[in-house]
């Protein structure tokens, strides 16, 4: 298909692309961030996520000598009122691509029904930011991606914060904590449990023995869920941290993270990292650097009304 530059061609994805994918996000990284942050499995990941049909969701465009220069894909795993649009391009003959590839994920976009679609740019990513702005789109907040070293002397927290692995059993607890305690964050989107675990089901891989609960009187008041995006690299992933209100500031947030970074270590691992809204009101910047995270990149999310 056309894309609508001279000479270049645009198509839908399949797994056979994982390699040519690649190659663009890693040249992308390496100009946004001064290294590669994709992974092959993070790719296929993403070709293989809930709700995502790579051949109707997820572009590839080639420049006029065939080479793969740009990749873009519209995501929303839980299905909810936000679609969410990645563009990357090989710098910067993938530049001119931002713009048709954007037309195509938003077109994409009104047929999946969504109301809001957001983008995430690292800054100084201007080609990126002109394309988005003149579609509409609106700077509203900044991500930053935090990473600790791990050294493998790692220990587990004191008994007295309850924290262990999850049971199966207290699955539906883990979610509702989940769910109550990041609803005073701002742009939460609920989610049922049912869709939540249908979300589960369909990823590459969970590693249950990184889910973590912690308890107070018997409760289970915070929660820890890794995943498994960063193993290839060496790095335990801290997907989501959440501590009920009551409890927060009691060392909670804390212990569960020094479980996790043990748990980590242990397994080889040499980095953890995670990703923080620099809005959030919980003060999880703070929890996190105070556990000897340091922010390794911001992002900035822009958004606009379907």
């Amino acid at each position: 298909m056309d894309l609508g530059l001279p000479g270049w061609t645009v198509r839908g994805c399949a797994l056979r692309d994982v390699a040519a994918i690649l190659a663009v996000t890693r040249a992308s990284d390496i100009a946004s961030l001064g290294e590669p942050d994709w992974t092959e499995e993070e790719v296929v990941a993403t070709l293989t996520a809930p709700h995502l049909d790579p051949a109707t969701d997820a572009w590839l465009a080639f420049g006029p000598d065939g080479t793969a220069l740009a990749w873009a894909y519209v995501d929303n795993p839980e299905r909810g009122p936000r679609d969410n649009v990645e563009v990357y391009a090989v710098p910067p003959d993938g530049w001119p691509a931002f713009g048709p590839l954007l037309d195509l994920a938003l077109a994409r976009v009104a047929e999946r029904g969504a109301e809001v679609v957001r983008a995430g740019v690292v800054p100084g990513e201007a080609a990126y930011v002109e394309a988005l702005t003149a579609r509409g789109f609106a700077f509203r907040k900044r991500h930053a991606r935090m990473t600790r070293v791990l050294t493998g002397e790692e220990r587990p927290p004191e008994p007295r914060f309850g924290v262990r692995v999850v049971r199966d059993a207290e699955l539906p607890r883990f979610h509702e904590v989940l769910q109550t305690a990041f609803a005073d964050t701002p742009g939460f989107v609920p989610t049922s449990y049912a869709h939540w675990r249908a979300a589960l089901a369909a990823l590459p891989s969970v590693s249950w023995d990184e889910w973590l609960v912690a308890e107070a009187g018997g409760a289970i008041v915070g929660v820890l869920q890794s995943a498994d995006q960063g193993v290839e690299r060496g790095e335990g992933w801290v997907k989501n941290l959440a501590v009920l209100r009551g409890h927060r500031g009691t060392g909670i947030g804390g212990a569960l993270l020094r479980a996790a970074f043990a748990i980590y270590a242990a397994k080889g691992r040499t980095t953890a990292g995670l990703g923080v809204d620099l809005t959030n009101p919980t003060g999880a910047y703070h929890l996190y650097t105070n556990a000897g995270m340091t922010v390794a990149f911001a992002a900035d999310m822009y958004e606009r009304s379907r």
